[in-house]
């Protein structure tokens, strides 16, 4: 006679391919939040990614949709091995078996699955993540930057969603485990989630909803900013959202049962309408979590082509091939003769060469001040910050264009696009010389457009000998301008000229962009600690050739050739994270839309069966087949994709209030990836339903 575990043994031979499905969810799912984790939380990431920025913020964002994707995965993997494990324990209780053992039985199976799969992932995480970072490293770029380092926190990550995993498992278990009685054990295999029928309006009013959670989520929390002065926890923002998500919930639900063709010929899909809907629930949640995914493996996808697209455009259109810019007092800093001895030694031809004189003056202007609330207010500071000012005649020796600057005003540079209109304060009543207090009373006038002089402030040419009287050199900075006759063939020479212009600067210019000698001053007046002195926003001249300090050194010269070239290397660590992270989101949607479909053809091989004698021909099959397939695909791939170039799309729009070239060349540039990464959807929906079709063997 056999033991009770003698015959679990042989009941799991028989269907261990259940097994494997819950397993292998896990596992792929474990994978996945690991390799993302050991990207997102690597030293080399972090150090490029600044604290509280943009960036860091989208990484962050995408990783919660994936993580919501896995965890969602897991449970739908988690009741399809329950359902089908209803016969296993159906047989088990009918010889006898009481609850208290399958319980422990199954306690044990859940743990053995559980810890196996999530230490598997976890080991093989930071593994994987490694080899997609080495293999981009040595195919696109390779430097000293991208050297990949991790960190123990990924683990700390992959802790917290194998816990999760168990107790989601466990919960499961012990609700299939405490059914009422055995035929509710043995039936439930045979149970579906059928979804009643919905009302006609639940396609428009979900796309209706899907537009107001859309918009609504976008500008309320700067509306709420601006209005109230209070930065609202991240929650709320989340929950401008959740029309978004009842809306597409509507829209999927309205699209499985329903279709949007059926007044066409309501009755042409009525069988594999009708086959989806038993299976309504299952299906519409897969749906929903593969529009997730979508969404954000494309608002990583377009990141590379958005930043390079508008960035090779801008570099393309500078007017001067060549230019720097110097505080005054450092002396040991290279001059014309040596500029044009090393033009000489390199082969480079220099046409024109010019520079100029500007200056670092004090503005009064409103400080925005953090409460301990949330909300913050504006208190108005006579000295606030340091600009950069030039005379009237200096600015038209160096674009070349006539202006006129009034008596009293000064009128500031943005990009020549006519963008970053907020990075430049225009709220100053007047401008003090820091070493002799003189003031001056200003007011802001029409804005210039330059990008070489972008942030700059343009004053009356008498206004500025004023002004500047008395000034000492540290307060005055050189601008040094040229043009050489074949830019594409002096990258040598620029690199050359970029190591001699840092070894030849002092501690004094080692410092970021963003810092401001007036605001150290103020803080530490105050007994307060500079923020541009801690640690984390220091610069060094030892890292001169990575992208933070190419990005973010206050002097750093501006060479067209050697940026475009180097364009790749300065931006390597911000492109591969996001390839990395669209690659792993777009494998997510494969793997979950592959189980669904197959999990499709499962339930309904013997309604196909049954279709086949009575006569329905192998057209009519294959085409009832590729409609379920198809639901699965292209409703979300739809959603989702059109949702993330939209909000590209409104991103763009609304930085500045219009589309300049290079952002209407980055949004070209999307669509081409769109079409890309569709054909390859469509040949793996292709592939998936060839599978479908064999196993149903029609």
């Amino acid at each position: 006679m056999r033991t009770l575990n003698q015959i679990q043994r042989e009941l799991y031979k028989f269907d261990r391919k259940k097994y494997y499905l819950l397993f292998g969810s896990s596992f792929f799912s474990m994978l996945l939040i690991t390799a993302y984790v050991t990207m997102m939380r690597s030293p080399t990431v972090l150090t490029v990614l600044p604290e509280g920025g943009d960036s860091r913020k989208q990484v962050m964002a995408i990783f919660l949709l994936t993580a919501l994707g896995c965890c969602v995965f897991i449970a739908y993997a988690a009741a399809l091995f329950f359902k089908y494990k209803s016969r296993e324990t159906g047989i088990m209780m009918a010889l006898g078996a009481s609850k208290k053992i399958l319980k422990k039985q199954l306690y044990r199976t859940l743990l053995t699955i559980g810890l196996g799969s999530c230490m598997l992932g976890a080991l093989l995480g930071e593994p994987l993540a490694y080899g997609i970072w080495q293999f981009f490293r040595y195919t696109m770029v390779d430097s000293s930057e991208m050297i990949f380092r991790f960190s123990a926190q990924a683990y700390v990550f992959s802790a917290g969603f194998t816990a999760f995993v168990l107790i989601i498992l466990l919960c499961m278990g012990r609700r299939f485990v405490n059914q009422s009685n055995i035929m509710d054990v043995v039936n439930s295999q045979r149970k579906y989630e059928t979804v009643r029928d919905v009302k006609s309006w639940y396609g428009w009013g979900g796309l209706l909803l899907m537009l107001i959670g859309g918009v609504g989520g976008y500008y309320i929390p700067g509306f709420i900013i601006r209005q109230f002065q209070w930065y609202p926890p991240g929650f709320v923002d989340a929950m401008l959202y959740i029309p978004l998500i009842i809306g597409l919930y509507l829209v999927l639900l309205y699209t499985v049962v329903h279709g949007w063709t059926q007044w066409k010929n309501r009755y042409h899909d009525l069988i594999p309408r009708s086959m989806m809907k038993f299976q309504g629930k299952q299906t519409i949640n897969n749906m929903l979590v593969i529009t997730v995914l979508v969404a954000g493996a494309y608002f990583a996808s377009f990141y590379a082509p958005m930043l390079l697209t508008g960035s090779f455009i801008s570099l393309e259109e500078r007017p001067i091939d060549y230019q720097f810019h110097y505080r005054q007092d450092e002396t040991a800093m290279i001059n014309k003769s040596e500029i044009e001895e090393l033009a000489k030694k390199h082969h480079v031809d220099i046409t024109s060469y010019m520079q100029q004189e500007s200056a670092n003056l004090v503005r009064d202007g409103e400080r925005e001040v953090d409460d301990p609330n949330g909300k913050y207010h504006y208190e108005y500071e006579e000295e606030s910050g340091e600009g950069n000012y030039i005379s009237e005649y200096a600015f038209e020796q160096i674009t070349g264009e006539k202006i006129e600057v009034l008596g009293g005003t000064c009128r500031p540079v943005l990009s020549s696009d006519k963008t970053g209109g907020y990075m430049v304060p225009t709220d100053a009543s007047f401008l003090t010389n820091p070493v002799t207090g003189e003031r001056m009373d200003v007011v802001c006038g029409e804005e210039l457009y330059n990008t070489m002089l972008f942030q700059y402030y343009v004053l009356n040419d008498a206004d500025y000998e004023k002004i500047t009287q008395g000034l000492t050199s540290e307060w005055k900075e050189r601008i040094v301008d040229f043009n050489v006759k074949d830019v594409k063939k002096s990258y040598s020479f620029s690199k050359a000229l970029y190591n001699e212009i840092i070894e030849r600067s002092s501690v004094a210019s080692e410092v970021a962009s963003h810092y401001d000698r007036i605001v150290k001053r103020n803080a530490e007046a105050n007994g307060e600690t500079y923020y541009g002195d801690m640690e984390e926003y220091k610069i060094s001249y030892k890292d001169k050739d990575t992208s933070s300090f190419r990005l973010f050194w206050k002097y750093a010269p501006m060479f067209r050739v050697m940026e475009l070239q180097d364009m790749y290397r300065t931006m390597s660590v911000y492109l591969m994270l996001f390839i990395f992270i669209a690659l792993i989101c777009f494998a997510a949607v494969f793997v979950i839309a592959y189980t669904r479909c197959i999990t499709v053809a499962m339930y309904n091989r013997q309604m196909y069966a049954d279709l086949k004698y009575l006569g329905a021909g192998r057209t009519y099959l294959y085409n009832c087949a590729k409609s379920q397939i198809l639901k699965v695909f292209k409703m979300p791939v739809l959603i989702g994709t059109s949702l993330t170039f939209a909000l590209y799309f409104f991103i763009m729009f609304g930085n500045d209030g219009g589309l300049t070239a290079g952002e209407l060349a980055g949004i070209r540039s999307c669509v081409l990836v769109i079409i890309a990464i569709t054909l390859v959807i469509w040949g793996f929906y292709r592939s998936v339903l060839r599978k479908v079709c064999k196993m149903l063997e029609i």
